[in-house]
């Protein structure tokens, strides 16, 4: 019997397969992972967590099995691993892809009788925060007019910003909430849940001008910036909950400890601003700090009060600083990292602050110059300098998607090409022809004993959606009929396996581009670039902003440079008649 550690972030593929296994053995799954396998890799047994003393007594059954009945094991570890091979797999869908309105209405209400209309997110404990679900969900109210999904959009977003969930001192939002309050996290501080959330935060802001939701992207990003960023470049992975061994320890607070560092007014103030009270006792007589209603009552009445909370969440998090640190993970992974540059480049287009922008470029630069392969593919992973793994599905997907959004922040268009290299690499190394969907691992790689799809959004949205997206916006900008044909086509496959919304809500951002007239909206002439910078700050979801001052190998900006500043709104590849301002503009999309 030999112990085998793998890290699930480092090793995804083989995360997939045996958590698919344990799945099929006992109708679920989770970490710590346990599985057991012949050594050939086929798995025979597994579960979650197991005590000590089953451990033993599973190694014993297992041992003995193998001496006296390995017939049977070969027989069960065979029939197993052919149901692993065709687990969770998507054929292709021969139907041509038809779009309704009536499809995501359905969809949504089905969806909305889990929704907590009171304190947002699910109604029920723990909960995620599930960016690509509220992305969704802000996306289709806008375009649609449902004032009741707008509503819980609202309502989750201010609840997690109020909670304990975020980091009321030091920006950043923790992995999951264990109560229905959003009070008592899992301190765990993730880089892809808080780089999917400045991009939400930023989308909503942008939605509904809501000045929390500024302040929310530009306090996680100085989180992101002090305590995620490698100073050589890139983003670590994760921090720990615990420090001290101790879950919590370095972001709870005692009485006393708060009395100690502020002024007597100050404590005051924290008291009643924070909830040092029951509403925000924990364990230990330790405190969460969050805010409540009562909370935005108090900064409307008191316009003094703002600076006076900085100057406290100032010293709070100078002594904090103080404490003994939770762990780091300074795993710098592709995949995560794009989600993180994406959103610096969502903050930079919600919130026009160039700081944002030069932040991505350095960080992009940094991944290709040191992530990309020889044949000019991507890494997995670079750690200690050292750069390894071959890249998967979700590393090409991210990749992709941040170059495509980097164009649109600064319409240089050698990020176009760039993205069409990764996605023709893609094409060549990870699409199924047969189904039309792309396995997560490439065919360069030794294969593990079966080759599985990323299908369904979770936390992180699936990687088929994610190039799916890509598809449909490279077709947009290059003209590329194979590419949206490819992307048509995986939209068309899902389809018939949306049960559940919120298990596929990145699958519906697409289905609603498709259904709902999409807008290439091309800006030229020496100013263009003011006009892009105008056309931003209306909300519109269903576009792709393009821009040059005289010159493009864009199909769609062929023919389009007049003496004067200009704004063509374009639907598939058809123009309006070309004009002047954002406002007028805007009426030819309304």
């Amino acid at each position: 019997l030999i112990n085998i550690k793998v890290d699930r972030e480092e090793r995804p593929d083989v995360d997939q397969v045996y958590m698919n296994a344990v799945q099929l053995m006992t109708g679920s799954g989770g970490w710590p992972l346990n599985c057991f396998a012949l050594p050939d890799g086929r798995p025979v047994y597994g579960g979650t967590y197991f005590p000590k003393d089953k451990w033993q007594q599973t190694l014993t059954s297992l041992q003995g099995l193998k001496e006296n009945d390995s017939t049977k094991l070969e027989e069960y570890a065979k029939n197993l691993t052919a149901g692993i091979q065709q687990s969770e797999l998507i054929t292709r869908n021969e139907d041509p892809l038809e779009t309704k309105v009536e499809f995501l209405a359905q969809k949504v209400n089905e969806w909305s009788k889990y929704w907590d209309r009171k304190k947002g997110g699910p109604n029920r404990a723990p909960k995620f925060p599930l960016p690509n679900n509220y992305q969704f969900l802000l996306e289709y109210a806008s375009l649609s007019g449902d004032q009741e999904s707008m509503d819980f959009v609202s309502t989750t977003l201010d609840q997690m910003a109020r909670g304990g969930i975020y980091d009321q001192i030091g920006g950043g939002f923790a992995r999951y909430s264990t109560d229905e309050l959003w009070k008592a996290p899992h301190f765990e501080k993730m880089l892809y849940d808080n780089a999917q959330l400045v991009s939400l935060y930023s989308e909503a802001f942008t939605a509904t001008q809501n000045p929390r939701y500024k302040k929310i992207v530009q306090e996680t990003l100085a989180f992101i910036e002090r305590e995620l960023t490698n100073k050589n470049g890139g983003f670590y992975s994760a921090l720990d909950a615990d420090s001290e061994g101790e879950e919590g320890k370095f972001y709870v607070w005692k009485k006393q400890e708060l009395k100690e560092v502020l002024t007597p007014e100050e404590f005051e103030i924290t008291k009643e601003f924070y909830n040092v009270n029951n509403k925000g006792l924990w364990e230990h007589g330790n405190y969460i700090l969050l805010m409540d209603e009562n909370s935005d009552d108090m900064l409307s009445e008191d316009r003094t009060l703002g600076n006076k909370l900085e100057l406290i969440k100032s010293k709070l998090l100078t002594e904090r600083e103080s404490r003994i640190r939770p762990g780091l993970d300074d795993k710098i992974l592709t995949s995560w990292n794009m989600l993180m540059i994406e959103a610096y480049l969502d903050a930079y287009i919600a919130l026009d602050d160039e700081q944002y922008l030069q932040v991505a470029e350095q960080q992009m630069k940094f991944i290709f110059t040191n992530l990309t392969t020889e044949d000019e593919g991507l890494f997995h992973l670079h750690k200690d300098g050292e750069s390894s793994i071959n890249g998967y599905l979700e590393d090409y997907a991210f990749s992709i998607s941040a170059l495509l959004k980097m164009y649109e922040s600064t319409f240089d268009e050698s990020y176009i090409s760039q993205a069409e290299y990764l996605m023709n690499y893609s094409v060549k190394h990870f699409l199924d022809e047969e189904s039309g969907m792309f396995w997560f691992k490439s065919n360069k790689d030794k294969q593990l004993i079966a080759q599985k799809q990323e299908n369904s959004d979770n936390v992180i949205p699936a990687s088929n959606s994610v190039m799916a997206h890509n598809l449909f916006l490279l077709s947009k900008l290059r003209y590329n009929q194979e590419f949206e044909k490819t992307g048509k086509q995986m939209l068309s496959n899902i389809l018939p396996h949306i049960e559940y919304g919120q298990s596929y809500s990145n699958w519906l951002r697409l289905y609603l581009y498709e259904t709902y007239p999409f807008y290439e909206i091309a800006a030229t002439g020496k100013d263009f670039r003011k006009l892009t910078t105008e056309l931003r700050k209306t909300y519109i979801p269903n576009k792709l902003i393009l821009g040059a001052e005289k010159k493009s190998d864009l199909p769609l900006l062929e023919n389009k440079f007049l003496e004067e500043e200009t704004i063509f709104v374009c639907q598939n590849k058809t123009c309006q008649l070309p004009v002047n301002t954002v406002t007028d503009a805007l009426k030819q999309i309304n």
